[in-house]
């Protein structure tokens, strides 16, 4: 890497922080170290990193507290690293700004591939003609988000506006796991009814359009209790 790419690694567990912190700084990646809350908000502040990895579990404070503290100044890419399995944690971790979500225990595989998806998508949103202009592209799925346009292997797909709204958002994000309140807030507004069935009901409909077995989804994946996440876009760019 040319510019090193700064991590900030939040985590108060000795070897977990020590495995990030060896594994990022293998790849290239420029690490810095915090064992607790106000350590790793004075980190946040003093070198504006690209990402932070943060653990919920922090002895000062609780991990959903600095992620709502650092929203109100940046949008840093935040991937919350915790051993909370518990379905309503995670929710209300990445509805209160987290870009992803880890369990531990996981290697470093899945670590980097998720710093890989956590950045390509702040490096867009940097960009933004990128996410407006440029297509998805993803195993022979085209979506055309200016034209309104869904291909899969050459042939038109025909979806609702609904439906073209759901994927294209899941489209934007692809790679992140968009939770169900997120979605219904931005496809049906923010005084929609939370209920899920409406947006369970039309992801039946987009997969039995996108997928060739839409019990063994290749695009749009879900993520129980939590929400929906699309396959990572491979295209150009």
């Amino acid at each position: 890497m040319s510019t090193k790419i700064q991590i900030a690694v939040i985590e108060d567990e000795k070897n977990i922080r020590n495995f990030m912190a060896t594994t990022l700084s293998a790849q290239g990646y420029k690490v810095s170290t915090a064992v607790d809350a106000a350590a790793g908000l004075s980190l946040a502040t003093s070198s504006c990193p690209d990402l932070i990895l943060l653990d919920l579990g922090l002895p000062d404070r609780d991990g959903i507290e600095i992620i709502r503290e650092i929203r109100t100044w940046a949008s840093i890419p935040i991937i919350v690293i915790s051993a909370r399995t518990q379905e309503k944690e995670k929710v209300l971790a990445l509805d209160t700004g987290a870009d992803d979500y880890i369990t531990k225990p996981f290697g470093p595989s899945e670590l980097l591939a998720r710093i890989r998806t956590a950045l390509r998508h702040s490096n867009r949103l940097r960009t933004h003609s990128l996410l407006n202009q440029r297509p998805y592209q993803a195993d022979g799925l085209v979506i055309d988000f200016e034209k309104h346009l869904i291909t899969l292997d050459g042939s038109e797909i025909h979806l609702t506006q609904v439906e073209f709204k759901i994927v294209a958002l899941l489209a934007q994000n692809s790679g992140r796991v968009i939770t169900y309140d997120s979605i219904i807030s931005k496809v049906w507004g923010p005084y929609a009814d939370d209920n899920n069935r409406i947006l369970r009901v039309n992801m039946a409909n987009i997969r039995r359009k996108l997928e060739k077995n839409p019990a063994d989804p290749h695009y749009i994946f879900t993520e129980i209790g939590i929400g929906y996440r699309m396959l990572e876009d491979n295209g150009a760019g």
